[in-house]
């Protein structure tokens, strides 16, 4: 993902050095287009080259031949590196944000969402509820269900028909579209009753009591299993008690659809799936979603429900979001509880909503938020905000916004088309608003994808190894073994040198949000990539197609940053292309602004996806 030729030092025969962070001249670096090395293999390729990667004389072999053609040994175990490891985002404090609205953490999730309902513009049902054939929006908005069920238009009862016929319907296409890895028919009615007596009795919850849910299917949402998408993983787990933020939205009068379809244990970023088919682009069907959440984008995407809760530990919300036409908000690390979730104790994964809209991103968001005790004390969180939204001084604090932007890495895609699109939007940002440009660098990110690459490799291999000696090894699936084989032969210098770049990175950024307030770039450097038919039955390795996917997504987790996925387009095939925004440390409010107006500015550009269901059918 670009390094930088400037920052290396070596002295004759001696190990390369990197100079002290403070000492990088950043106007000298040169952007470098990666130049990722890998084999694409599907079927027996594939599992031929497993069968190498796993053999005990070879497999260190080809390992360490894949490494060497990426750099890795000279970047992790042949350099000196100055700065000490570190092994989670580490922030200096923010200044508080502008024209925001405090929801207090420790308040009930059910007087967070109302307060961030106050920050929103009016809602006018009179615009949103016209006989015209075609309405003039994409998708209907949670409001839009709480205004239908408070009015006696519909009930939850009624709608959760829809959304049973939606998914049934879904199943059992030419070609399935498996959304969902687990899903009860009978549980969704009785949630759907509980809430329709609620409004009958004049007593809903929340604005978002009888709103359609889905949840991937690594957190925990109790009874249902959590298997992870593996075959197995529910019979080692058991799941006891919903996941914090499964509760939160819980509390909050939330109808749960069931446990959304995903990239095999979230290590992939295409959502392909062999243990129960992989869900399909609602954009076009025989596309990839992108992943690894891939069932909740597909679910949004697709009309079957409002909003969904995926993880995002290396770009896992905002690729399959961008890809598919949705908003994908992925917070800052350590603002959601994330007990409950499979990947728990990582230092790069957060729990975060996808959604049809900016505007339900910040429902959700403002009823799952929230520190857990431990994060209080190491992070120091900033205090949880919104962006108000009605202030009179909205326009005028957009219009100081200042947006970075590294044009060569912006530019840097697979078509043209995706950086022309994302610019057009950032031109219609400034000239309606007044905000700047400006042009900034960032050094050493082949660095940055080495080191995010290596800490989610590691983590993940820990906590699954306990597992893969215990004899299950065979029970994953193809790729996710390829997968494993590579990150078990991470050495313990590779990780300790990974998060000493980590540190140098966050300085690198740090800097340049002393000049800027967001980053942007596209959110992937490719739109949605063909599903080949031979990757169905078992799998597929693409590392040049992840390394597209995964282009601009890895400061979001390395370094914990809040960032955003919004739609503002679509390439000539009708495939959609997502802008990212990228945020100052515990900056999501601001954010939240900034992309509402992206996304307000852009809404003419979106279609609605060829495979759509409305299950709000007035």
């Amino acid at each position: 993902m670009g390094g930088s030729n400037s920052t290396g030092r070596g002295s004759g025969s001696g190990p390369r050095a990197m100079p002290p962070v403070e000492e990088v001249d950043i106007a000298a670096v040169r952007y470098k287009s990666p130049t990722l090395q890998a084999p694409h293999l599907t079927g027996f390729s594939l599992r031929a080259f497993l069968w190498l990667m796993e053999s005990s004389l070879l497999g260190p072999l080809v390992t360490s031949v894949l490494k060497s053609q990426n750099n890795m040994p000279q970047m992790l175990q042949q350099t000196v590196i100055p700065e000490r490891p570190m092994y989670y985002p580490e922030f200096p404090p923010q200044d508080p944000e502008p024209e925001v609205v405090l929801v207090d953490e420790d308040r009930d999730p059910v007087e967070r969402v109302d307060e961030a309902l106050q920050c929103l513009p009016q809602y006018d049902p009179s615009i949103r509820w016209t006989t015209e054939e075609n309405p003039p929006f994409l998708y209907w908005k949670i409001r839009d269900f709480a205004h239908a069920y408070r009015s006696g238009i519909t009930t939850p009862s009624a709608v959760a028909e829809y959304v049973i016929a939606g998914v049934q319907e879904w199943n059992n296409k030419k070609p399935p579209m498996p959304m969902l890895v687990y899903f009860n028919a009978d549980d969704l009615k009785k949630q759907a009753e509980a809430s329709t007596k609620r409004f009958q009795q004049g007593n809903p919850i929340s604005i978002l009591d009888g709103v359609f849910v889905a949840i991937k299917d690594d957190i925990d949402c109790f009874p249902y299993p959590t298997k992870g998408a593996t075959t197995f993983f529910d019979q080692i787990h058991t799941v006891e008690k919903d996941a914090v933020c499964v509760a939160r939205l819980r509390k909050c009068g939330v109808v749960f659809i069931g446990k959304a379809n995903m990239h095999e244990l979230g290590l992939g970023v295409t959502g392909n799936n062999p243990n129960y088919g992989t869900a399909r682009n609602p954009h076009s069907v025989d596309r990839y979603t992108g992943g690894s959440s891939s069932g909740p984008a597909a679910l949004v995407s697709s009309g079957l429900c409002s909003a969904a809760i995926g993880t995002d530990g290396g770009g896992s919300v905002r690729i399959p979001s961008a890809l598919c036409g949705i908003v994908g908000f992925k917070t800052n690390y350590g603002r959601t509880d994330m007990t409950g979730v499979l990947c728990d104790s990582g230092t790069v994964e957060v729990a975060s909503p996808l959604a049809s809209s900016v505007e339900d991103a910040i429902l959700v968001y403002s009823a799952i938020a929230g520190s857990r005790p431990m994060d209080k004390l190491t992070l120091r969180p900033s205090p949880l905000c919104v962006p108000n939204l009605l202030s009179p001084e909205n326009s005028n604090i957009l219009g100081s916004v200042k947006i970075g932007k590294y044009t060569e890495w912006f530019n840097d895609v697979c078509d043209h088309e995706i950086s022309g699109t994302c610019d057009d939007a950032l031109k219609l940002l400034c000239s309606t608003f007044g905000c700047q440009i400006e042009e900034i660098i960032l050094p050493e990110l082949e660095e940055m994808r080495t080191a995010h690459l290596v800490s989610i490799g590691s983590e993940s291999f820990c906590d699954l190894n306990p597992h893969y000696k215990a004899g299950r090894k065979t029970e994953f699936t193809l790729d996710t073994r390829t997968s494993l084989a590579l990150f078990g032969s991470f050495t313990a210098t590779d990780y300790v040198a990974s998060q000493s770049i980590r540190r140098r990175i966050m300085h690198y950024h740090m800097e340049a949000f002393k000049k800027v307030d967001v980053i942007v770039t596209p959110t992937t450097g490719i739109t949605a990539p063909k599903i080949p038919p031979s990757a169905l039955k078992s799998g597929e390795s693409d590392y040049v197609v992840s390394a597209y996917l995964m282009r601009f997504i890895i400061a979001g987790n390395l370094l914990g940053l809040p960032a955003i996925t919004v739609p503002v387009g679509h390439d000539k095939q009708g495939l959609p292309i997502g802008l990212q925004l990228i945020g100052r440390p515990w900056g999501e409010a601001s954010l939240l602004r900034v992309a509402s107006a992206v996304e307000e500015l852009c809404l003419k550009k979106r279609k609605r996806p060829s495979a759509f269901y409305d299950i709000l059918k007035a």
